[in-house]
């Protein structure tokens, strides 16, 4: 009689595999644009701790905590009150200084944190990234989210100091484009989750891009209307700041609030059209590196 065990030998494979009930299949990936939303979507708690990770792990040792996250905006802006308003006499006519750079502050001060620390997901994620999977996207976007919630803060500071210079002044004059709020916003966070995905592909073999790209960011502020308004450009000039699809939701946000600036549809197209294709880039790339960042990091 031949032992039962012979008669499993000779089951078919395929017999068991059919019998398997798996949880998670990993299959590799082959297209570029293929970044399985639907399984971040399946993560939003992951993205949810990464975010509340991110407020513990900056402010848990601090002795002021969140109150840096009104510090900072004000200590920025008042540096750029007396350097580039009363010292360069850049700020325009009719507009209270404080409020115009607080303005440029709150804007610029979202796109730069973001895409700074998006830069460096991959080179400061390694070692979590190597032994765990999940959507390497829900790393960067949690940084969105997390950066956007510093931004609610900064902004609800600034309605605070607007409001009060509307009351009790008649020096700005906001429209109805403050509706576009939202948009702007969007705008940047895209722009940001594009290029920060480009520069943490690249970081990964080229450690120095990271410091370069704080550097860069720095300089790039001059290159929009963060400290000075886009009148103030020499005409033959202004096609350089517009060029720099940050420009145009500065000039908007300031000329919606404020009822200072240049505002153009043409420009918010450009700046978003810049935006998508700067997200399509991101992605192709990012979706590339996540599947092998590990051998060279």
């Amino acid at each position: 009689m031949q032992p039962a065990t012979s008669a499993l030998a000779t089951a078919p494979a395929d017999a068991f595999v059919a019998d398997e009930q798996w949880s998670e299949v990993i299959e590799p990936q082959t297209r570029l644009l293929d970044l399985r939303l639907g399984d971040v979507w399946r993560y939003r708690d992951l993205v949810l701790l990464f975010v509340r990770r991110d407020f513990v792990s900056n402010y848990k040792q601090t002795i002021l905590g969140p109150l840096w996250f009104f510090i900072q905006p004000i200590l920025t802006t008042l540096t750029y009150v007396v350097i580039f308003g009363n010292i360069a006499k850049l700020a325009p006519d009719g507009v209270p200084m404080l409020l115009f750079f607080m303005a440029g502050t709150t804007i610029w001060g979202y796109f730069s944190q973001t895409l700074t620390t998006i830069a460096t997901v991959f080179t400061a994620n390694a070692a979590l990234f190597g032994k765990v999977y999940f959507p390497r996207l829900t790393m960067p976007l949690s940084i969105v989210i997390a950066n956007l919630v510093r931004f609610g803060i900064q902004f609800g500071l600034f309605l605070v100091v607007w409001a009060f210079y509307w009351v009790t002044t008649n020096t700005i004059h906001p429209n109805w484009l403050v509706l576009l709020t939202p948009v702007l916003v969007l705008i940047m966070g895209l722009q940001a989750l594009g290029l920060g995905m480009i520069f943490s592909a690249l970081t990964t073999k080229y450690r120095d891009l990271a410091l370069l790209l704080t550097f860069g960011v720095q300089l790039l502020m001059y290159a929009a209307p963060v400290v000075y308004p886009l009148a103030r450009v020499p005409e033959k000039y202004q096609w350089l700041v517009l060029a720099n699809p940050m420009s145009a939701i500065l000039e908007t946000f300031r000329y919606a609030f404020l009822g200072t600036g240049t505002f153009a549809w043409v420009y918010l197209v450009y700046s978003t059209l810049i935006t998508l294709g700067i997200l399509l880039l991101g992605t192709i790339i990012f979706n590339r590196v996540e599947k092998s960042f590990t051998d060279t990091v």
